[in-house]
Parts: structure tokens; sequence; C-alpha cells
């Protein structure tokens, strides 16, 4: 878990406290931003999630030296 992620799900939970606070007290901007900052925390967190995805992909993916298998076919249609 990254930095984006753990900042976006606490944006997220300040900003659903922030709006449910608003829709409490009859407080509509309070509701209005609270319901950006959750859109803004969301929107960190996935960008975080898909930071790590490609970390862990970029991770999985066999290093460039390893040798590759030689590829017959090619010499076998020529013959």
């Amino acid at each position: 878990m990254n930095k984006d992620r753990v900042e976006g799900k606490l944006k997220d939970v300040a900003g659903r406290v922030e709006r449910q606070a608003g829709e409490w007290t009859g407080d509509p901007k309070k509701q209005v931003e609270g319901a950006v900052k959750q859109v803004e925390g969301k929107m960190q967190n996935a960008w975080g999630k898909a930071k790590d995805a490609a970390r862990k992909q970029n991770n999985t993916k066999p290093s460039s030296s390893s040798p590759r298998p030689a590829d017959d076919s090619a010499d076998s249609e020529e013959s």
C-alpha cells in the first residue's frame, strides 16, 4: 500500500464525515464540500491502486537478461 492510497482513504473518510455532518445540520455548503473531498479521496485512492498494480506487474515480469527460448518454427518452414 502506498502513500496515495492511505491519503486517499483518509480524504474519503473525512469527506464522508463532513458531508454527513452537513446533512445533520442542514448545511448544504458542508454537504457539497464533503462530497468533493470524498471524490478527491476516491480518485487519489484509485491512483494509488493503479500505481501499486503497475509496480506489481513490473516486479513479476521476467527480467530482460534471462535467455529466451529459440523459435525453431521459422527454420522448419524454410526447409
